[in-house]
């Protein structure tokens, strides 16, 4: 027997609006620091709480509070955790995670008017929300009604984002709103898609680049390339070299578990060890520059030879109803 959300959910004295995923990769991230920018905007003090990626000792990770680059540096995060904290930091926002989720929700509860819950993978919330949105992703039709807990999440969602309808089949888009439709009939669902900006593209053009892409994203998330990628080829890179033959330590164990990867580097960085593995396939790799599809600065992280091009992606919602209804309404509903 697997324990379910009516089991496992913390009750907060706070406002909370949870944003999950149906699979790693949907868009969850992007879609909450949305919603974090309308409630900020409003003159409320959101503070979000990321679901666990915990690594090492975790007795010190108990709680972790995160509003500076130096508390990244302190508890030691991992490439993963960076990509999830460095966007709110920028933000000028705070998040917490850790271990002990109540430990951490009563910390979190002293500084906040609305608690985000930004969930991690295809798991359903920890908290129990007063807003559940849910992000799918029509690049992997059918995953919504096949994934588990990501189909738990369609069905408990309020609100249904389907993300990156920019890139996908239209036939596609349409059976993931079917198949939602299917299994929560009265959820309201949003089109949204994911705008790439790259600054200075033009040096793209003509290039022999790497490209290095969020880690869970292009591993056990499934996908085969993501933002990246579709810069590199939107831009007109000359050629996207294949990483592997330049791979080292357990940068190689990586490609000969996930097979599907042929032409992206996943930026693995699950301790020290293999950061440094990391940073040496870089600079091993026979490019003329690297254009990278994850949230953070990799310099920050890699001490590399080549430029580093970033791209970055924000929600864009199309059409009605959008996220700023949704939160409105939440807002007005909450005395907020």
């Amino acid at each position: 027997m697997l324990m379910g959300p009516t089991h496992t959910m913390i009750e907060s004295s706070k406002p909370v609006i949870a944003v999950c995923a149906v699979r790693t990769g949907c868009g969850k991230s992007q879609t909450s620091r949305k919603i974090f920018r309308m409630l900020r905007d409003r003159g409320l003090k959101a503070v979000s709480i990321r679901h666990p990626m915990p690594y090492g000792d975790l007795v010190k990770q108990k709680v972790q509070r995160f509003a500076s680059y130096g508390d990244l540096d302190k508890h030691e995060c991992t490439i993963e955790e960076r990509e999830e904290y460095e966007p709110y930091i920028d933000m000028g926002g705070i998040v917490y995670a850790g271990v002990d989720y109540e430990a951490i929700l009563r910390e979190a509860e002293k500084e906040a008017d609305v608690i985000i819950w930004d969930g991690g993978n295809n798991d359903f919330a920890f908290y129990k929300p007063d807003l559940y949105i849910t992000v799918a992703d029509p690049l992997r039709p059918g995953d919504e009604i096949s994934y588990y807990p990501g189909e738990v999440n369609v069905r408990l969602a309020d609100v249904v984002v389907i993300n990156k309808v920019e890139s996908a089949d239209p036939y596609d888009i349409e059976e993931v709103r079917e198949n939602i439709r299917a299994v929560n009939p009265k959820v309201k669902i949003i089109d949204a898609a994911s705008p790439l900006t790259v600054d200075n593209p033009e040096q793209i053009e003509g290039k022999r680049v790497l490209v290095v892409e969020d880690g869970p994203t292009v591993t056990h998330g499934g996908m085969s390339y993501g933002a990246g990628y579709v810069a590199a080829t939107k831009f007109g890179a000359g050629d996207i070299i294949d990483p592997r033959p330049y791979a080292v330590g357990s940068i190689v164990d990586t490609f000969e578990k996930y097979t599907h990867l042929e032409y992206v580097l996943p930026a693995m960085g699950y301790g020290a060890k293999q950061i440094k593995e990391l940073e040496e396939t870089i600079n091993k790799t026979d490019c003329d520059l690297v254009v990278s599809g994850t949230p953070i600065d990799l310099n920050r992280v890699v001490k590399v030879n080549k430029q580093i091009i970033h791209v970055k992606y924000e929600l864009q919602e199309i059409g009605k109803p959008d996220l700023k209804d949704v939160i409105e309404k939440f807002v007005k509903e909450k005395g907020l």
